[in-house]
């Protein structure tokens, strides 16, 4: 059991350095795009520079996004060492996710309506749909947590000992 224990953790190490690599990936096509933004000549093949830089802010939220699910996979099942059996651990994880996932959509959407407004009107409808998934997991995720609290009730040890090991691995 030890030995799957260390292979599944190896792998989810694997899996957060692969985050890490998208990210900074992610960084340095960001920083590679506004460059270009601000470096190059302006002619009529090129999109405007505003709308280059928008497209930046994207490509940042998506690698904060990256990172975020990093550290999430590498705390929650590198760190914490634990199954995530109990209700308390699933919801803790389900949050962390869900939060990075809603909030790289809502930029994604305000993104695409400023786009929208910068001469690309037919990006008005991608950026509605976009708000309105957010919107969605958002009220979802809100449902899972208030359905999720009577389970916590039945364990009240995990929720102790997710406490104790939010404050070990904070130290």
């Amino acid at each position: 059991m030890k030995v799957l224990q260390k292979l599944f953790g190896a792998g989810y190490i694997a899996v957060a350095v692969f985050f890490l690599v998208c990210g900074i990936a992610l960084v340095g096509m960001a920083a590679w795009e506004i460059w270009e933004a601000l470096t190059a000549a302006v002619d009529a093949e090129t999109p405007p520079r505003f709308v280059r830089i928008l497209e930046c802010i994207g490509l940042l939220t998506i690698a904060v996004a990256s990172f975020e699910l990093g550290q999430t996979v590498l705390e929650e099942e590198v760190q914490r060492e634990a199954s995530i059996s109990t209700p308390t651990r699933v919801r803790r994880f389900l949050s962390r996710f869900l939060v990075v996932v809603v909030v790289s959509l809502s930029i994604e959407c305000l993104v695409s309506a400023f786009q929208s407004l910068h001469g690309h009107p037919e990006l008005l409808p991608h950026a509605g749909v976009i708000g309105l998934c957010a919107a969605g997991l958002l009220v979802a995720w809100g449902i899972f947590v208030r359905l999720n609290i009577p389970a916590e009730h039945l364990e009240p040890q995990a929720m102790q000992e997710a406490q104790e090991e939010d404050k070990h691995i904070s130290t």
